[in-house]
C-alpha cells in the first residue's frame, strides 16, 4: 500500500509544492485547502478545507477515514499572512490569523489524533521565521506565529507518549504567489520552492532514529535577527 500524507494549503504555493514532490514519491495525499488546487494527479483527493470551520475539519478528516486509518505525513503549510503596522491593524485582523493560523489548527489536530502511527507518524509544520523575531509591519502574523509554536510545543510534549517525530521549520521568505500583493519586496533575496522542497525531502529521507525539532533556513542574502 502506498503511504499517506495530509497537506494543508495545497492550493498554491508551498503546499501545493509538497504535495506534488510527496504524489511524485509515491504517496496518496489528501489536500486541504480553501481554494481548488490546481493539482491533477490519481494519487490526490482534494478536500475543501476552511481552518475556521469546524464541520469542514470533520469532513476533512471522515474522507481520509474512508480510505485509511493511518496517516503516515501531515504537513501544516496553511494559514493566512497580511502585513499591517500596529497603527494600521484592527482587533478583526488579529483574530483572523490566530482564529486560522492557531485555533484552526488545534481544531484539526483534535481530529487529527486518531490517525497517528505510533513510531511512524511524522508531522512537519511551516513557520515564518517570524515565529522567532520581531519584523515590523507583521503585528497580527508574528503574534499568530509565536502562538503556534507555544501551541504546537504543548502538543508535542503531550504526544510523546506516541513516539512520532514533530520536524518544525522556521523558513525566511519563500517567493510564492503570496508576495505577488506586496510589489515593494524583493523576491531575489527569497528561497525558491525548489529550495524549500530539497530540504523537505532531505528531512523526509532521514533515517527514523534522528529526529529534527527545530530547522531555520532561508537564503543566504536573507535577514534574521
Amino acid at each position: 500500500m502506498s503511504k499517506v500524507a495530509i497537506v494543508l494549503g495545497t492550493s498554491s504555493g508551498i503546499g501545493q509544492a509538497v504535495a506534488s514532490s510527496l504524489l511524485a514519491r509515491g504517496f496518496l495525499v489528501y489536500g486541504g485547502s480553501r481554494g481548488e488546487s490546481p493539482i491533477d494527479h490519481d494519487n490526490f483527493v482534494d478536500v475543501e478545507l476552511d481552518l475556521t470551520q469546524k464541520t469542514l475539519i470533520e469532513n476533512f478528516i471522515q474522507e481520509v477515514q474512508n480510505d485509511t486509518e493511518v496517516v503516515d505525513v501531515l504537513v501544516n503549510a496553511a494559514g493566512i499572512c497580511e502585513m499591517n503596522s500596529f497603527e494600521d491593524s484592527t482587533d478583526l485582523d488579529l483574530r483572523m490569523h490566530l482564529e486560522t493560523n492557531v485555533i484552526g489548527y488545534f481544531n484539526f489536530l483534535k481530529k487529527f489524533e486518531q490517525l497517528i502511527i505510533s513510531d511512524e507518524t511524522h508531522i512537519f509544520n511551516v513557520y515564518s521565521i517570524s515565529a522567532k523575531s520581531y519584523y515590523p509591519n507583521t503585528i497580527s502574523y508574528t503574534t499568530s506565529e509565536f502562538a503556534k509554536k507555544a501551541m504546537l510545543g504543548v502538543i508535542e510534549k503531550e504526544w510523546n507518549q506516541y513516539g512520532i517525530r514533530f520536524s518544525n521549520f522556521f523558513v525566511g521568505a519563500v517567493d510564492t504567489p503570496l508576495w505577488e500583493d506586496y510589489s515593494q519586496m524583493d523576491t531575489d533575496k527569497m528561497l525558491s520552492i525548489g529550495e524549500f522542497i530539497y530540504m523537505f525531502n532531505s528531512i523526509l529521507d532521514a533515517p527514523k532514529n534522528i529526529k529534527f525539532p527545530d530547522i531555520t533556513f532561508l537564503n543566504k542574502d536573507g535577514f534574521i535577527d
